[in-house]
């Protein structure tokens, strides 16, 4: 009956479903959830659009991406600049001047710089081991200490000794007063919500919501002629091998009666002591109005709690350490074996991905599948 069955209503399913419909292939796409546009859904509460899995602003310095998302949004001008709140004391987020100036009181760059390098070797660093070491060799021991180590073993659940040091490498540092976190060229947040968006890539294709691919695989399977799968890769194959570590989320999400809570779309609690790692204040990711410019008079927080995944939780963050990256590659090797199946995105294939290379590899697939 269809050419494609495409598992699951995220982004890389969606541009697959939406660049094989182009090409006049007949497409089905089924997601278990209620609704489309996966981990980047938003819904409408108050006016306001709420990201209901966490907040997702759109970054990229691919131009041939960016051109291929703005053909069904609008993006708007959201600049990410994140605060970070240790015990009351106020810092910029990405660690830059004003960060600096507010941690040490120094004024130039390179009195910045000498401060890092000085606790640097105070620490006697030469070649990071751990996160800790790769941290302190960024940053210096006073910001790690306030602003990294306790925001980052919260998110992670395991010593900062513990994690491999390229997690931080991501880490922006910059010597100047910008307060961009994403060093992008393109940055915005579709206006409408990114379920508006989704919507737009699937306009004329046939979606199925609620239902579960995998408890009728066969009836499925049955209706085309090739298979997208984007849920985890060691569900398909009924976690024969063991199951792949995630880190989950928790939302505590309501609705407040004031039109401004912090100020800010995002700030991070950095203490050990805050049990949530970040507050999300969803207007501000549209400057607090709604799609006519009014100014809204309520307000939507998500307080971010982070937690060890266990089966039946939604899975976030794949944990790409030795032992899962071992047990992933071992599942790799069934998945190529499955002819009519292609596995893809950030459970598919257990990795982390940002949204812009989600649609970069996306659009690789599809150009390799349809020519």
């Amino acid at each position: 009956m269809y050419d494609y069955l495409v598992v699951g209503a995220g982004l890389f399913g969606a541009v697959f479903a939406q660049q094989a419909a182009a090409q006049g292939k007949k497409v089905l796409v089924i997601d278990k959830r209620d609704h489309i546009a996966g981990n980047i859904h938003t819904e409408k509460t108050e006016g306001i659009n709420v990201h209901r899995y966490g907040a997702h602003i759109f970054h990229t310095n691919n131009k041939e991406v960016w051109n291929y998302i703005t053909q069904f949004a609008e993006f708007n001008r959201y600049t990410n600049s994140p605060v970070a709140n240790y015990k009351g004391e106020l810092y910029s987020l990405p660690f830059n001047m004003y960060t600096f100036n507010k941690m040490w009181g120094v004024v130039t760059p390179q009195q910045a710089a000498a401060k890092i390098e000085e606790q640097k070797k105070a620490a006697g660093i030469t070649e990071p081991k751990n996160l800790e070491e790769q941290a302190i060799s960024l940053v210096g021991v006073d910001i790690y200490e306030k602003l990294v180590k306790h925001y980052t073993e919260k998110q992670w659940g395991r010593s900062c000794t513990d994690l491999p040091s390229f997690i931080i490498k991501r880490l922006p540092v910059r010597f100047t007063f910008d307060n961009n976190y994403f060093n992008a060229l393109y940055q915005g947040i579709p206006v409408g919500g990114y379920t508006k968006m989704v919507a737009n890539m699937l306009d004329g294709i046939q979606v199925r919501l609620g239902v579960d691919y995998l408890e009728n695989k066969a009836e499925f399977d049955a209706m085309a002629e090739k298979v997208v799968y984007t849920g985890p890769i060691d569900a398909y194959f009924g976690y024969s091998l063991g199951y792949l570590e995630y880190r989950s989320v928790r939302f505590d999400t309501e609705v407040l009666d004031t039109d401004n809570f912090q100020g800010n779309a995002v700030v991070n609690y950095t203490d050990g002591e805050t049990p949530y790692t970040r507050i999300i204040e969803h207007k501000w990711f549209e400057f607090g109005k709604d799609e006519n410019g009014n100014m809204l008079p309520k307000t939507v927080i998500s307080r971010e709690h982070s937690s060890e995944w266990n089966p039946g939780d939604e899975p976030y963050y794949p944990v790409n350490d030795e032992k899962n990256n071992s047990l992933y590659a071992q599942y790799r090797t069934m998945a190529e074996k499955e002819e009519k199946v292609i596995f893809g995105g950030r459970l598919g294939e257990y990795k982390y991905y940002d949204m812009d290379a989600v649609i970069e590899r996306a659009l690789a697939v599809s150009r390799a599948e349809l020519g």
